[in-house]
């Protein structure tokens, strides 16, 4: 059975790249949405667009998939515009979900920041949300509505998400590499970087799965750095001195918004359910510099 696709976000980094992957599925219909098209904070043109989009499914005789890669993301600015924050994180796919239910599968995407980031050991897929930012407690809102929903769902974890699109840290270090003598980057806060081309495959694979999915996962590329360690491999890789990366603590580079200290995500259930195991966040690096920044 073909499918159709619904991409939210399909103009950020994420979306962007589940387009790329989905443009290689000759067999199914795909449909990408921005903000211009889908407008996260106005329930009623989200409930009409998705019940018109599944029409269009249903004619077709698909089944229907909606991943959900459309967020708020602006973290520090979520803490001063946590309305707007709650209705695209927190809202909005709930709104999905409910549209979904008996009608489609849906895989939203979600953070590491529902979780307090004091742990020592990976967050299991069960462990308590414990947002201490704005940005994590819309995303937490979010995961709840979905789960409320009695859809077809499964919420995705992730964590240090990079890409070709838009703003992110490996895009920062090698600007800065070009602009400045020294670098200084955290070295208290530990996650696992994550190309969100390796990302946007693994949604597909999740999506496309014939049998029911679980209710929550992680995805992150495997490993552990912190943001110091990833600075230095980006200098690595584009031929900079990494010494020139200097470590200093959160404390010296203080934000609006607290970032957790342990973003690292378990990736046992994901593996469990069968689906392909992530790679080595080292491995994914190597590749996403010289595919997506020509490295």
């Amino acid at each position: 059975m073909s499918i159709s696709w619904l991409v939210t976000g399909a103009r950020g980094q994420v979306g962007s790249d589940l387009l790329r992957v989905l443009s290689g599925r000759a067999d199914d219909d795909v449909t990408g949405w921005g903000r211009a098209e889908l407008d996260l904070t106005d329930e009623r043109r989200v409930r009409a667009a998705v019940r018109g989009w599944l029409a269009g499914a249903g004619a077709r005789g698909d089944d229907a998939v909606v991943v959900n890669a459309a967020a708020y993301t602006d973290v520090d600015g979520a803490e001063s515009d946590e309305a707007t924050a709650a209705l695209v994180n927190g809202a909005a796919p709930g709104w999905l979900a409910e549209e979904l239910a008996g009608a489609g599968r849906l895989v939203h995407l979600s953070t590491d920041y529902v979780f307090d980031g004091r742990a020592t050991e990976p967050y299991d897929v069960g462990a308590a949300p414990a947002p201490r930012s704005a940005y994590g407690r819309t995303k937490a809102a979010g995961e709840r509505a979905v789960a409320a929903a009695g859809a077809d769902a499964t919420t995705v974890r992730t964590a240090w998400v990079y890409g070709r699109t838009g703003g992110n840290f490996v895009k920062t270090m090698i600007r800065l590499a070009a602009e400045r003598p020294t670098v200084s980057v955290v070295d208290d806060q530990v996650g696992a970087p994550t190309w969100s081309a390796d990302l946007a495959a693994a949604l597909v694979a999740l999506g496309s799965r014939p049998d029911a999915t679980p209710p929550v996962l992680h995805y992150t590329n495997s490993g552990v750095a912190s943001w110091y360690d990833v600075a230095r491999a980006v200098f690595e890789e584009i031929g900079a001195d990494p010494a020139r990366v200097l470590p200093t603590t959160s404390a010296q580079m203080a934000r609006p918004a607290p970032r957790p200290a342990y973003s690292v995500l378990d990736l046992t259930a994901w593996t469990a359910a069968g689906l392909p195991a992530p790679r080595p966040w080292r491995t994914a690096l190597h590749e996403a510099m010289r595919v997506n920044f020509g490295y």
